[in-house]
């Protein structure tokens, strides 16, 4: 039996969460799957897996097992990496995530520039608004909007953005100005469901955050027809800076209620602690982070100057 390949499709299973999915993933039948994490119970002597008929949940033995054997297929990684030369030169495969707006602006481009530098080095990019786990989907590199939890990760600040209101110059010749957040409840509005509430804005006013009821008259879950539908002059719409800066600088769409603006959020390139970080990595992070600083530094710079 190969320990290391065992250890591969037992912690496939439990990511994957079934035996079926586990086989779509590494491209195996699951009665394959099924019968290497058998044989791998038999070599230790003990069930890792309790198996039912709707799921599966591990043993406190395979809960152990888990812990450890993701331990020395990392470290079976490291060495193989190594060996190949990849801490001592960027090459190999680098998989980064980003939200899909964020990623398509700002970090695409970037990320093409660096592969015209580093050759040697093939990229995955996914973009997705939802968070990517670093260890079981196997990300090297992750920029992540928002308050980041505790963890072992390392985390490289590079900025900040945050929610501005914003409507067509058509609207507002046809509606008038919301002067405070208040006023925005005798208004259309354009709500975007991947945002918080909504139905409740947040705002703030001497850093102190309060929340305002709003009565959508359209509700989206993609950002871009949000911005659309505001431009057309549906109503008035709240959205991440990054998000609308473009509408914003061409004059498609005034910034609203600045003064109410709410508490900012972070932006972070995330990557996992390691003993040592292959060069991949090191290059990557290097390249990308003093130019989505300055990225982020514009788009508030001309965000203020376009106010």
């Amino acid at each position: 039996m190969d320990r290391i390949n065992a250890m591969m499709v037992f912690n496939a299973v439990v990511e994957a969460g079934s035996f079926s999915a586990a086989g779509r993933k590494l491209g195996k039948p699951q009665t394959t799957v099924s019968r290497q994490v058998k044989e791998l119970e038999d070599y230790l002597g003990a069930p890792l897996i309790i198996r039912s008929t709707r799921s599966l949940s591990l043993t406190e033995t395979g809960q152990d097992y888990l812990e450890s054997s993701r331990q020395v297929l990392a470290l079976v990684g490291e060495m193989e990496r190594a060996a190949s030369g990849e801490y001592v030169q960027p090459k190999g495969n680098l998989t980064i995530t980003a939200p899909v707006v964020f990623g398509q602006r700002h970090v695409l481009p970037l990320v093409t520039e660096f592969l015209k530098h580093y050759p040697e080095v093939n990229l995955r990019l996914v973009l997705a608004d939802q968070h990517m786990h670093l260890y079981e989907d196997f990300v090297d590199i992750a920029i992540r909007i928002g308050k980041l939890p505790d963890s072992n990760l390392i985390a490289k600040r590079v900025g900040e953005v945050t929610k501005v209101v914003c409507a067509s110059p058509g609207y507002i010749q046809s509606h008038g100005t919301p002067h405070k957040p208040e006023d925005l409840s005798t208004h259309q509005c354009i709500s975007f469901e991947g945002l918080d509430s909504p139905n409740e804005w947040i705002f703030s006013k001497n850093d102190k955050p309060f929340s305002v009821r709003v009565n959508p008259r359209v509700r989206l879950n993609s950002i871009e027809a949000a911005i659309t539908m505001a431009k057309e002059g549906l109503g008035i719409t709240r959205l991440l800076s990054y998000q609308v800066s473009p509408s914003i600088n061409d004059g498609s769409l005034l910034e609203l209620l600045t003064s109410y603006r709410p508490l900012s959020w972070p932006v972070s390139v995330v990557f996992i602690r390691q003993g040592a970080t292959p060069m991949k990595v090191r290059r990557f992070v290097d390249f990308i982070v003093p130019r989505l600083r300055q990225v982020l530094v514009d788009m508030q710079s001309s965000s203020i100057g376009s106010r």
